[in-house]
């Protein structure tokens, strides 16, 4: 039977502590027996030597670092054995096993990174929890590029919680300044490690957006958030609209459905919080919805025909068709609007007809008209 060996340094008895704290203590002592080598040696120096305080700092250091000018060398006996401790003790020994360490420890750092265990000092970020199922690259990708075009966000950190890359992010998302750690939303120390209770906006993606049971996943993680009081700042995916209510008696700021091919919408939510609920109303005919309306528009410009449309109760303008099938948003207010169709946003349980629309636009055609004739007999007193 062997003999227990023992190990190469004393500290890997502690394993109880990081590697990372274990190699950078094992180099502050280090420096700490080089600096006080150097202390003893300069005083040495200084006393038995013909030289000054500075010709002794100098040669003792032009001496550890291996240059050796030889503008000054030493000449007594008790100077030249301290100088070859010097060189044999700091500069060959110590130094070499401070670099040695300075070494390990950047790739202990660089493998910590690539595999989502580094823990970032981080502040007033993003922080993203769990990852779509399918898509995940893409849909981070477009989420980063979303959000830093909107001002206030160009530099804004974002940090992924997720166990997806155990071996590191994909190029592309590290290329755009995405980082991530290793873990789950339901474990305290990774919500720790991502610095949660410091981060401007939290995301909880949902597990399986095609699956309401990833609810309850969901729902874990929001809690835990909330009891951090967290849920003023978080916005999270729910894919069963019945957990909605149990979501907003956490706190939880804002509540979406998962919409993957559009993560526009979920930048909308978490930098303009209650336009997710404007967005989600146009992607289904529960309340609201944007109407095609094919007419003719030659004579009125955009500002009246939404003041058409709103005053006879219709809906809400937000674009239109001109004559070349081209749909225009958000066109100059005072222009005159030639075109073939407007798309107005508009009630789904009361859609109204076309012909209403075209009646609302004939009545304030004649309203401008009359109003017009009304205002030249006053300019004409005027004159």
């Amino acid at each position: 039977m062997q003999r227990n060996r023992r190990p190469l340094n004393p500290e890997h008895q502690q394993t109880h502590l990081p590697m990372g704290g274990l190699i950078r203590h094992r180099m502050k002592r280090l420096f700490l027996i080089l600096a006080g080598l150097l202390s003893v040696q300069i005083l040495v120096i200084w006393t038995v030597e013909d030289l000054n305080l500075f010709e002794s700092v100098w040669i003792t250091m032009t001496t550890v670092s291996t240059v050796g000018y030889g503008d000054f060398a030493p000449k007594t006996l008790v100077g030249r054995l301290s100088t070859i401790l010097v060189m044999f003790v700091g500069a060959i020994t110590l130094l070499t096993l401070i670099v040695s360490d300075f070494i390990e420890y950047r790739f202990y750092r660089r493998e910590r990174i690539l595999t989502g265990r580094w823990i970032y000092k981080m502040n007033d970020h993003i922080v993203m929890i769990n990852t779509p199922q399918s898509g995940g690259e893409q849909y981070f990708m477009r989420f980063a590029s979303q959000v830093r075009s909107v001002p206030g966000y160009e530099t804004i950190p974002i940090m992924l919680l997720t166990r997806k890359f155990p071996n590191g992010l994909p190029t592309e998302l590290s290329d755009v300044g995405i980082v991530h750690y290793h873990g789950s939303g339901f474990d305290p120390q990774a919500l720790k490690a991502v610095h949660a209770g410091g981060a401007r906006h939290i995301i909880v993606l949902a597990a399986d957006e095609c699956d309401p049971y990833s609810d309850s996943l969901t729902f874990d993680i929001a809690h835990r958030l909330s009891e951090r009081n967290l849920g003023g700042r978080t916005t999270v995916e729910c894919v069963s609209d019945d957990n909605r209510s149990r979501f907003k008696a956490l706190g939880i700021r804002t509540i979406i459905r998962p919409v993957r091919t559009y993560p526009e919408i979920m930048v909308r939510s978490v930098v303009a919080p209650g336009s997710e609920k404007v967005l989600e109303d146009l992607f289904n005919y529960e309340h609201d919805h944007p109407h095609r309306y094919d007419l003719t528009l030659d004579d009125l410009n955009w500002a009246d025909i939404v003041s058409a449309l709103v005053r006879h109760g219709i809906g809400t303008a937000l674009a239109y068709i001109d004559n070349d099938d081209e749909v225009i948003c958000h066109p100059p207010t005072t222009e005159e609007i030639e075109g073939k169709g407007l798309i107005v946003l508009v009630k789904s349980a009361n859609t109204p007809s076309v012909e209403l629309v075209q009646e609302a636009l004939d009545r304030y055609r004649a309203f401008i008209a009359s109003w017009h004739e009304k205002t030249k007999p006053a300019a004409k007193s005027s004159t």
